[in-house]
């Protein structure tokens, strides 16, 4: 097993006037038997980050180690990594078993040893049943366990993930999560997973780098990054409804946006413009009559076990996650939305940042 380490790390395309900057001087430790999963919007350098990590990529500046060698100049063969991809890349004439045997056939690995490995990996992904199918006779799912079996037959130090769940049903896709982390915890190699489901961040990771642009905007536990978020850009990616932001002005426990001026239940961190966030379930409702901040009900999301309530504060829309079970409010009616001082989340509305 191997730690990786990225330091200072930028991607450039082209040249001269026609030069583009993707990935802009990223710095991580993954460290050795570690799950971390870079997630962001389309487009933002992930994948352009993890090919850089396998070797697909070439690294304009910085350095990428895996384990005490820098690997900048070593063709993927060499980097002792497996790639699991979003589109299986299985041959469609082998059988599983040939599948997930043809590496090691080509490095020409005892068949005896070849067997037990295969063995092993089927028998840790339930793949025991399929060895003599082709991939056409399997499900989505299955395919992709394939996918990862012939990854873990490798024995790398590194598993990096380029979307594997991406082409998988809801359902599948929460029953594959299950099986990498399951993965994860008996093999215990260090992982690298990219995605742009912020949910599939949340369940699978360890720690997340969250990105946006080509840049790194926050890494750190799951829990982390979704209680103190760093950025307002963090704060709405992840979060499902995301965070709730208000732009506007305050005044020691006022805090004053497009309409009424809102009382706090504590200090802002500064007086001044600031940009105020708050999480749907951290808000409560309360009859109009209550103190608190006047929320003019527009639409309700019944989603089972919960409701989302959707309203209005003067200009601003706001959204309240209340549970399913409570009699809904009335659309069009007013209510009182009440919270605490340490729910409330600051930043600065110029640079995005958060403010203590």
């Amino acid at each position: 097993m191997a730690s990786i380490q990225l330091k200072n790390v930028v991607k450039r395309y082209g040249t001269g006037k026609h030069e583009l900057q993707v990935i802009h001087g990223v710095d991580a430790v993954i460290a050795d038997r570690e799950f971390v999963v870079i997630v962001g919007p389309s487009g933002c350098g992930k994948s352009t980050l993890l090919r850089m990590v396998a070797g697909l990529e070439e690294v304009t500046e910085g350095e990428i180690l895996i384990g005490d060698r820098v690997v900048n100049n070593l063709e993927p063969s060499e980097r002792d990594i497996a790639m699991v991809f979003q589109n299986y890349a299985l041959y469609p004439h082998m059988s599983v078993f040939d599948n997930m045997a043809y590496g090691l056939k080509i490095k020409k690995v005892p068949i005896g040893e070849i067997r037990a490995r295969v063995d092993k990996a089927a028998g840790i992904l339930e793949l025991g049943p399929f060895l003599d199918r082709k991939p056409r006779q399997l499900s989505g799912g299955q395919r992709q366990r394939v996918a990862m079996g012939r990854a873990i037959v490798r024995q790398p130090q590194v598993f990096l993930f380029d979307e594997p769940l991406s082409n998988l049903d809801a359902k599948l896709r929460a029953q594959t999560r299950i099986e990498i982390q399951k993965l994860h915890r008996e093999l215990g190699i260090t992982s690298l997973f990219v995605t742009h489901d912020q949910v599939e961040a949340m369940t699978l990771a360890q720690r997340m780098i969250v990105m946006k642009a080509g840049r790194m905007e926050q890494i750190g536990t799951p829990e982390e990054v979704y209680q103190r978020p760093a950025t307002t850009f963090v704060a709405s990616f992840i979060g499902s409804p995301p965070m709730n932001l208000m732009k506007g002005t305050a005044d020691g426990t006022q805090f004053n946006v497009s309409g009424p001026a809102l009382p706090l239940p504590g200090p802002a961190p500064r007086h001044g413009e600031l940009i105020l966030g708050l999480r749907p379930e951290h808000a409560s409702l309360d009859t109009s009559d209550a103190p608190g901040w006047p929320l003019r009900v527009e639409m309700i999301e019944m989603l089972g076990a919960e409701r989302l309530v959707y309203g209005r504060l003067g200009d601003d829309l706001f959204t309240v996650r209340i549970d399913g079970t409570r009699v809904p409010p009335a659309v069009g009616e007013l209510l009182s939305l009440r919270m605490e001082t340490r729910h409330l989340h600051w930043f600065d509305p110029a640079t995005g940042q958060r403010v203590e």
